[in-house]
């Protein structure tokens, strides 16, 4: 695995987090460019060759929708927000497997954890 590998990957995760906070906002050829692209991993030649366009097109296709939904991101902050509330739920259930089992608080805590990835999970979705 070369250096640029990992950066890859993370780019495309970053991207398909991102695509799942903002699609909606996203015109129907973004939507389907990004797809096509990070989803359902199409090269640029296969997107091109659907499209009847040149892979320069796609690619700044592609590159116009990432800036746009960085873009969302800088003005929302919805994966941060996201990122941070689930960091803070993992936090929070380290504390409570630390808490003695005989303790009172340690069923009514975890109750509240599970609360919280129970909600953060169906505004996901």
């Amino acid at each position: 695995m070369t250096s640029a590998q990992p950066d890859a990957l993370q780019k495309t995760n970053r991207i398909n987090l991102l695509f799942d906070f903002y699609e909606p906002l996203l015109t129907d050829k973004q939507r389907t460019f990004l797809t096509q692209y990070f989803i359902e991993d199409f090269t640029l030649g296969e997107i091109a060759a659907d499209f009847g366009i040149s892979r320069q097109a796609v690619y700044e296709h592609i590159k116009r929708a990432e800036t746009v939904l960085e873009s969302y991101e800088s003005k929302l902050g919805l994966l941060s927000r996201h990122e941070a509330l689930r960091g803070a739920m993992d936090r929070l259930e380290a504390c409570v497997s630390a808490i003695p089992d005989d303790s009172s608080y340690k069923s009514a805590l975890r109750s509240v954890a599970e609360s919280l990835r129970q909600a953060e999970q169906a505004r996901n979705k």
